[in-house]
């Protein structure tokens, strides 16, 4: 795997076979591999034994510690008072008793409403079926759609929209970016031909973009699951972008046929990270509305969004977004246990709409000439990054081992109560807490940010490294994706557990952890 160029990253003493070869197209622009397997064996991953022993030792402890302390109490009184009870004290006792029929009868209803109240109350279970991306099989790719550079100069360059700074603008971006040339285009940009064919912008072609896309994906997850559409009690659509009437769920719901009970939601305009809200909302459904089942659908539509202008802000997108979608079958039915991949363990929902530049930063509008884009503000950084630390805070609580949060608040006082000199602050060690990583695949600034905020390896951030190039960023679908490539990487086993982030305008951070419940074999790679 060394010799042959893998994407992987870390290494390790004795190498494991490359069950996947690498070919010589296409080849990563992050490089050959300078040693190690292309899928490390998993004491790469940093955990200290040590730290697993405390971790187990203490977390339960800390969570149980007033259910122990009243047993450790009641057990003292035993042990106190039980030897000064004699045989006369117990017959006393018992012939004190006065056994009421409704008094027994109404203590072990109400007990009985209790148990049924705090079953009700504890939230179901949501399980994670299956899920599929979208991907052209090996052999159906005729390469029409495919994003290479050489159309890409040539159509911005032909088409008498842009000013040559702004031709040479995308062109430098569209390298930079290091994105594979097997990443797709839209039929109505891509099928553009300089005084033949012209671009087709639109609501039909669209619409066909979306079709082409999602048909395909659900048919393939349905295929795979054995469920039948009208199985299906809830239907959620997410995509930024595009948002015809009929909504995207409407449309889903009359190709396949779709009962007439279905609670369907089109969630518009929420930008990358819609993919974990929409994860969100239809786990709060189904906690509703137990044992049903729920599609979620994430996708972008490039159709409609291909910047005409010649402002740089606005010109971002036209580089760096490519054609991708994903759907997800959630399950909260017992049965579904039993065949289910994941179950998902938190969501954490961050918004940062009320603070004025995080609310403008990715920008829908027009610019000085009418066209219409996304703008992408300088700060935009800035303000993911204010997002993600409101959403690391929630979330790490439920998820960091007790070590590791008590390390946090140590250093928290020596810096701030104490005023120790010399103490920079700590970042938590999340590797101790989650084995996989799946980062939305924003663009490389973002990825190398993330990285080094959360003091990551290069091993944990190769599904994301490894999506960006493959697929490029195709927005909410990205985690999808990333999660695609660790499966079929063969990296997911049993109880390991999957932290997929994602960004998106307004501000958004949202987060998602799965814990995998049976090992996941290794698939080929596209």
């Amino acid at each position: 795997a060394a010799k042959d160029g893998g994407l992987g990253l870390g290494s390790t003493s004795a190498e494991p076979q490359n069950p996947h070869p690498a070919t010589a197209e296409p080849q990563s622009p992050y490089g050959p591999r300078k040693d190690g397997p292309l899928w490390p064996q998993r004491a790469d991953v940093k955990m200290s034994e040590a730290l697993r022993v405390l971790d187990e030792g203490v977390h339960p402890l800390v969570i149980h510690s007033s259910q122990i302390l009243a047993v450790a109490l009641l057990i003292t009184a035993a042990i106190n008072h039980f030897p000064k009870i004699t045989l006369p004290n117990l017959l006393v006792l018992w012939r004190s008793l006065q056994i009421d029929v409704v008094y027994a009868f109404a203590l072990t209803l109400g007990g009985l409403l209790l148990l049924a109240y705090y079953t009700l109350r504890r939230a179901a279970p949501v399980y994670l079926v299956d899920f599929e991306t979208w991907q052209v099989a090996k052999g159906e790719d005729d390469k029409s759609l495919h994003a290479t550079e050489a159309f890409f100069r040539e159509t911005v360059s032909k088409c008498g929209e842009f000013d040559p700074a702004s031709v040479e603008f995308q062109m430098k971006l569209f390298a930079l970016n290091q994105i594979s040339e097997q990443c797709y285009f839209p039929p109505g940009i891509r099928g553009y031909k300089k005084d033949e064919v012209p671009f087709d912008f639109s609501m039909a072609a669209a619409r066909a973009e979306f079709e082409m896309v999602i048909f395909s994906t659900v048919d393939a997850l349905l295929a795979k699951t054995g469920v039948k559409p009208k199985d299906i009690d809830i239907l959620v659509v997410n995509c930024s972008l595009f948002n015809p009437t009929p909504s995207l769920a409407a449309i889903v719901i009359n190709h396949y046929g779709m009962k007439d009970s279905v609670q369907s939601y089109s969630l518009g305009g929420m930008g990358c990270s819609a993919g974990i809200v929409a994860v969100h909302l239809a786990k709060d459904l189904l906690q509703v509305y137990r044992g049903k089942r729920a599609l979620v659908i994430s996708t972008e539509n490039i159709t409609q969004n291909f910047y005409r202008g010649n402002e740089k802000s606005m010109l971002i997108s036209n580089t760096l977004f490519r054609m991708g979608g994903a759907a997800v079958l959630l399950s909260g039915k017992a049965a579904d246990r039993r065949t289910a991949k994941y179950r998902l363990l938190h969501t954490v929902r961050t918004h940062k709409g009320a603070v004025g530049d995080a609310y403008r930063c990715v920008f829908q509008e027009e610019d000085k000439d009418g066209n219409v884009g996304v703008r992408l503000q300088k700060n935009v950084m800035q303000c993911a990054g204010e997002a993600m630390k409101t959403n690391i805070s929630v979330l790490a609580p439920l998820i960091l081992p007790v070590s590791e949060q008590l390390r946090f608040l140590l250093n928290f006082v020596a810096r701030k109560w104490l005023r120790l000199k010399g103490y920079k602050a700590y970042v938590p060690d999340f590797t101790t807490a989650v084995e996989h990583f799946c980062i939305h695949t924003g663009g490389r600034s973002v990825l190398d940010a993330l990285q080094a905020n959360l003091s990551l390896s290069d091993w944990h951030l190769e599904p994301s490294r490894y999506s960006l190039w493959r697929w490029g960023n195709v927005s909410s679908a990205s985690v999808w994706y990333e999660m695609d490539w660790l499966e079929k990487s063969g990296r997911i086993k049993r109880g390991d557990r999957i932290w997929q982030i994602g960004f998106g305008s307004g501000f958004k951070c949202n987060s998602a952890v799965w814990v995998a419940l049976r090992n996941v074999p290794l698939g080929e790679l596209n």
